[in-house]
């Protein structure tokens, strides 16, 4: 049996709906689990989690990997609308930067 699950993104955050604290794996979208304590939440869900890893490898289906584990080129595509792209090339120019930089820049303070 595989720790794929020990590696998985979890978060834990309050639900003002559920008037509790819920927590999340970013791996297993679907799974998530409810208590009064961010610490129980976190216990949740990873147990959770682990179980379900376990139920796909018995069942011979995909277990997602674990995005810590994966390997990042760096490079990604975003589409923007022509006059986004065009009001960004000139503040890049203005600032004597290349777009990328800007771009780069402007992701890393977001």
């Amino acid at each position: 049996m595989s720790n794929v699950a020990e590696h998985y993104t979890y978060r834990v955050h309050w639900s003002p709906e559920d008037d509790l604290y819920v927590g999340t794996v970013a791996e297993l979208p679907s799974l998530s689990w409810l208590a009064p304590d961010q610490t129980e939440a976190f216990i949740g869900v990873k147990c959770v989690a682990m179980e379900t890893v376990s139920d796909l490898e018995s069942d011979g289906e995909l277990v997602p990997p674990a995005l810590a584990d994966r390997e990042y080129s760096g490079k990604f595509m975003v589409r923007v609308p022509p006059e986004v792209h065009r009001q960004l090339v000139i503040e890049a120019a203005e600032q004597n930067v290349s777009l990328n930089r800007l771009a780069a820049s402007r992701l890393v303070r977001a």
